[in-house]
């Protein structure tokens, strides 16, 4: 289906022709493109639809104020920040179906920020240069699609002509898709799991499906449980199983999978029903062997993959992760509950494994108990997180919650 309008964001002072000729392609596929100016420095060398005074202005800046010291550091936070207030009411109504974009190193930083800031499903591309690194400060948890340029974004020559007809044909085939992102009459539970607690949160899954309800999984990795608190906020979970907390431990100890300092505190926040557990909790993630830190060399290291090192955290530190857990549950005000497999909180750290350390455990369970809030029940099973017993149990445990709050699983049909 033709006929929906595409932002094009791009700073028309230096990629004046390229937007232009995005804007060709984009109406040729029968859509409507909006060029939105974002540049300061130099002269637009294209017609904007949004101009870069209107963007400087909605930032909260006149352009002549910019003008005076036209420097992309003092402009480009300006010019994201109006972008984003412009696109997002657009796209919030029903004026703007997707957005594209193009640019560099400075270009990609803007116009991603202000794709970050629309919901998830809305259409996102980024024609980058950067595309073919690390595009993580970029993409961060957002549904941002980036497309490598090969060439810089400087002329319409052959190569670039052509990845620019594509990146119109990818936009403009996102905004005609007719599946929307909504909410289904099932209550929707986040779970998150890493590979060393996939059989527990498989057996969680089935039990939650059985009984009604829709999963959407968070691979813990730290831009997983960020996401998932995210959705959060966008009211788009209704509960959740959070069976493997591993981003909290590696955020205190500058590892891999680290979370960030909101992880664990959301849905305490916004009241949503939780069930906890500590799955690999005490696992600390580093790449090759020689990445791991110094202090850490002498303890037993599992190679989870190639790539990949485990470190196992000691009493002291664990129970450093119980208070700092205790700490993030704060927030919590509503019932929830933390559930506590005695016996090993994932594959590694069951009897006869590599991190089976239990006095380890304790002292972390030894000062959560002591710091969590009265809402929240603290119970303790003499088993392992993968035990289909436990996770089943979580997941009851769970729906209780969620029924006790209003928000049950609707009845099937007969």
């Amino acid at each position: 289906m033709a006929g929906h309008t595409v932002a094009v964001l791009a700073t028309l002072d230096t990629k004046g022709r390229e937007a232009q000729y995005l804007r060709e392609q984009i109406e040729r596929l029968g859509d409507k493109a909006l060029v939105v100016d974002t540049g300061v420095v130099g002269n637009p060398a294209a017609k904007a639809d949004v101009t870069r005074q209107e963007v400087a202005e909605a930032g909260g800046a006149s352009l002549v104020k910019l003008l005076a010291n036209p420097t992309r550091e003092i402009a480009a936070p300006v010019m994201a920040e109006g972008a984003s207030r412009i696109v997002t009411r657009l796209a919030a109504a029903g004026k703007v179906h997707g957005i594209v974009a193009l640019g560099g190193s400075q270009g990609t930083t803007l116009a991603t920020q202000v794709m970050r800031a629309l919901p998830y499903g809305f259409p996102k591309v980024m024609v980058s240069t950067m595309a073919s690194g690390n595009v993580r400060p970029w993409v961060d948890i957002k549904d941002v699609t980036m497309m490598f340029s090969v060439t810089d974004i400087l002329g319409l020559n052959p190569v670039m002509g052509k990845i620019l007809a594509n990146a119109a044909g990818a936009v403009c085939g996102m905004a005609g898709v007719e599946m929307s992102l909504r909410r289904g009459d099932r209550p929707l539970v986040g779970v998150t799991t890493v590979g060393i607690t996939t059989q527990g949160a498989m057996k969680a899954i089935q039990v939650l499906e059985a009984a009604g309800y829709e999963t959407i999984v968070f691979h813990a990795i730290g831009p997983g449980g960020r996401a998932m608190e995210q959705m959060m906020k966008e009211a788009i979970i209704d509960a959740v199983l959070d069976y493997s907390t591993i981003e909290v431990s590696n955020e205190m100890y500058h590892a891999l999978l680290a979370g960030g300092e909101e992880r664990l505190t959301t849905a305490g926040k916004l009241g949503i029903p939780q069930v906890i557990c500590p799955g690999a909790i005490e696992v600390l993630v580093f790449n090759e062997p020689e990445t791991v830190p110094e202090k850490y060399r002498g303890r037993t290291l599992i190679r989870h993959s190639p790539q990949i090192t485990d470190v196992r955290l000691n009493r002291e530190e664990m129970a450093e992760v119980g208070r700092e857990v205790a700490r993030r549950l704060q927030f919590t005000r509503d019932e929830a509950v933390f559930m506590i497999p005695t016996a090993g909180y994932d594959s590694y750290a069951v009897r006869g494994q590599g991190f089976y350390d239990p006095d380890a455990d304790a002292a972390f369970v030894g000062e959560l108990r002591s710091g969590l809030p009265r809402s929240i029940q603290l119970i303790e099973r003499d088993t392992h997180i993968e035990d289909p017993a436990f996770a089943t149990e979580a997941v009851q445990r769970l729906i209780a919650l969620m029924e006790k709050g209003g928000q049950g699983a609707p009845r099937r049909p007969a």
